[in-house]
């Protein structure tokens, strides 16, 4: 597997790597341990986390996924050691009282307390690349699409905030700092604040990059190339309407095929909206037309663009993950490329 530099600097990881938000929930401990064996063994070295997963997040799984990693590392001796690890401390508010009681604000303390535990879950003396899970202000995010000013609140400052980070990272607790689910002027911020402070700087933003979600193009990718900060590219296949396992008729509950279909609360989000499921389906049928199924064009989109630094696969089985590695060196022909582009000028970004 090739790797690749995350930003200035920053550790270098695969080109793919492996998003573990399905462990603890959908996927049992024995399962996760095969698949993060098989990731190993194929030359995956990025493990992402985060500390409310499993998701869909419940008070409880909350934790779940990163005991489940700490539990692999103690069970594989060495294995810490291959890999980069990577995970979340959770924003602010949007209704999950099991983190941190729901609190509006994510402070300074709450980042230090946050990376204590997980260190603890995890099993591990250092965190390669510690991340904000989204923004701690007022923001347009999952899902929604336009920013309100008169949502603004007082809440803890990115100087503070990556004052909080550079403390880890002073303590050997980090050794690089990254966003997630961030916007231009966030990104933007992040990076002016740190040079003008001489704080950490931030190598990576972790955003949905997709077919059926291309918000990065609208100008965060300028940000970021400017920067020289890197993309992991999460989603890939758009919670897996881009497989074509909902292509006829959409998610069924009495068909539990995926997590769209298994969980009520994910069928009220952004990928599961009438307009992505529609998209979807245009964009699957151009891949079996171009003689490719809709995994491996799809994937092969996200892994040959060049914002994209790193993909995050999120899998519930070894033959799933081999299928999206194997896709890996896939090349899109022109015309296959301006054809997801017409596609693109048409409907836009259905799961923005």
């Amino acid at each position: 597997m090739d790797q690749i530099t995350l930003g200035r600097g920053g550790p270098a990881v695969s080109r793919v790597g492996l998003g573990t938000m399905t462990f603890g929930e959908q996927v049992a401990q024995a399962d996760a341990f095969a698949i993060l064996d098989r990731a190993l063994e194929r030359g995956v070295t990025l493990i992402d986390s985060a500390e409310m997963y499993p998701v869909p997040s419940r008070a409880e799984t909350y934790t779940t996924t990163e005991t489940i990693l700490g539990q692999w590392f103690a069970a594989r001796p060495g294995a810490r050691a291959r890999v980069v690890l990577a995970t979340k401390v959770a924003g602010p508010g949007r209704g999950m009282k099991w983190v941190r009681g729901g609190a509006a604000d994510l402070k300074p303390a709450d980042i230090a307390h946050a990376c204590d535990a997980s260190l603890r879950r995890l099993r591990t003396d250092v965190i390669d690349l510690y991340q904000i899970h989204w923004p701690n202000r007022n923001v347009p995010s999952f899902g929604a699409m336009y920013f309100d000013p008169t949502k603004d609140a007082e809440q803890t400052s990115i100087h503070d905030q990556l004052q909080a980070l550079s403390a880890l990272v002073k303590a050997g607790k980090v050794r690089h700092i990254g966003l997630s689910n961030e916007t231009p002027w966030g990104l933007s911020e992040f990076v002016r604040v740190a040079q003008t402070h001489g704080l950490a700087r931030v190598v990576s933003v972790q955003n949905a990059y997709t077919l059926v979600n291309r918000v990065v193009d609208n100008g965060l990718d300028e940000a970021m190339h400017r920067s020289g900060v890197s993309l992991l590219a999460y989603s890939p296949l758009g919670f897996g309407t881009l497989t074509g396992k909902y292509d006829d008729g959409g998610p069924d509950p009495d068909r539990p095929q995926g997590r769209l279909a298994r969980f009520a609360s994910m069928r009220a989000q952004r990928w599961a909206r009438p307009e992505t499921l529609a998209a979807a389906r245009r964009y699957n049928a151009l891949a079996r037309e171009a003689g490719l199924t809709p995994v491996r064009m799809a994937l092969a989109f996200v892994y040959g663009n060049w914002r994209v630094a790193s993909t995050l696969l999120g899998v519930t089985t070894v033959a799933q993950l081999d299928e999206c590695l194997d896709a890996w060196g896939t090349t899109l022909a022109p015309d296959v490329l301006a054809r997801i582009d017409d596609i693109r000028r048409e409907i836009r970004d259905p799961a923005q």
